[in-house]
């Protein structure tokens, strides 16, 4: 086993990536038809029992990152601020005393307008939530209503007036290409979001999972790929305008305000993923594995009593690594430095001459020698590039 671990890193890892901690709630209040998410719906929250799994789950993982520092922590749902400010607050209590949580670490947590007021702001704000990330989606009634949403326009305002009222820094995710929606009523719904100066949004284009409503069993009419691109790049323009860097495929932030924890992602930076499944990706001096936990959340509560709740472990092979980099690294608009690649993954970048050649003679990845970054076809085109660097 240890010959094969050798000739798999060539000798291994000399740094070790900088990890984040993710943390998932996975309930909310109405599982939304376009939702593939690991997020179960409910009336009652089993906050005080869950928060118990997520601290023993985490005291379990210490051999697995001792001695590293955590940089970022996100809160992932479901919907998170369904929970207390309390049992936020006890949670990231437990991650400074089980932990080494850096300094001024970024602490991120996802809410949903209809599930915050004031005083629950302040709260997460009190605990230590540096960040907030609002799933407005839409400011207008009408798609709210087509999305399956449990917040209106006025509430959406209303949470997006009191994020910027409490935090430095939040995020407000849109959607687009939505049912039935017009190029204007795109541009519209951006306007209303920029009038809250957000210093991170993120514009997503709304896609039909298969195993969900919209995908399987009620899909809904949305605009043709010509009018969706459209809606992409008049958001683009609109956002460039509106002095907010396009900095990943679906992200834009002022300057200092793009998210630490996804760029930790992006640049294949280690994580750990706490609670119902969650997954984790850790770098070892010999090996790079991906952990998964059990799904449901009162099996996995169950489990993490049993010690039996990491449900899937792998090690990444030598044929992996390429995609699973590129995957990440080449959703950044700029890319990353081609050393990056060497070092974070322990092979050379010349394990990839095929598919990189191949990617720069169509025009999907720039012809710079210090640098991985699409060109403009390949940011448009980015799962055709991406499919180069999978092994057969």
């Amino acid at each position: 086993m240890a010959e094969s671990v050798v000739r798999l890193f060539n000798g291994g890892l000399q740094v070790q990536p900088p990890l984040s901690l993710y943390i998932h709630l996975p309930w909310c209040v109405r599982k939304c038809p376009y939702c593939d998410f690991n997020s179960h719906a409910t009336q009652r929250i089993p906050e005080a029992a869950y928060i118990d799994a997520l601290l023993a789950d985490l005291e379990r993982a210490l051999p697995d990152i001792w001695g590293r520092k955590i940089h970022t922590v996100f809160f992932g749902g479901g919907t998170p601020s369904l929970f207390s400010a309390e049992g936020i607050d006890r949670i990231l209590t437990g991650a400074r005393t089980l932990t080494q949580l850096a300094p001024g670490a970024e602490i991120t947590l996802e809410a949903n307008p209809g599930t915050v007021e004031a005083a629950k702001f302040k709260g997460f704000r009190d605990a230590g939530v540096t960040r907030i990330s609002l799933g407005i989606q839409s400011f207008n009634r009408r798609h709210l209503q087509a999305l399956g949403r449990i917040h209106d326009d006025t509430e959406a305002r209303r949470a997006a007036e009191l994020a910027a009222t409490h935090f430095d820094t939040f995020n407000l995710d849109l959607m687009f290409a939505l049912p039935g929606q017009t190029l204007a009523e795109a541009l519209a719904d951006l306007n209303t979001a920029l009038t809250f100066r957000p210093p991170h949004l993120s514009a997503y284009h709304l896609t039909l999972e298969p195993n969900t409503p919209f995908g399987h069993t009620a899909p809904p009419n949305l605009p043709d790929d010509d009018l969706a691109a459209d809606m992409q790049q008049a958001i683009e323009v609109r956002l460039a305008e509106a002095g907010l860097q396009h900095y990943e495929t679906s992200a834009y932030a002022r300057p200092g305000h793009a998210s630490r924890h996804n760029l930790n992602y992006w640049q294949f930076g280690d994580y750990l993923g706490i609670g119902a499944g969650a997954h984790s990706k850790l770098s070892f001096a010999d090996r790079i594995v991906r952990q998964m936990r059990v799904k449901h959340p009162q099996q996995y509560m169950d489990a993490v009593k049993a010690g039996a709740h990491i449900a899937d472990v792998r090690t990444l092979t030598r044929d992996d690594l390429p995609f699973e980099f590129m995957m990440n690294a080449l959703r950044l608009r700029e890319g990353v430095p081609a050393a990056l690649f060497e070092t974070r993954t322990g092979q050379p970048l010349l394990v990839c001459s095929a598919a990189l050649e191949q990617a720069r003679s169509r025009g999907l990845l720039e012809r710079d020698a210090t640098r991985l970054r699409p060109t403009l076809q390949g940011q448009r085109f980015l799962n055709d590039l991406l499919e180069m660097f999978l092994v057969e």
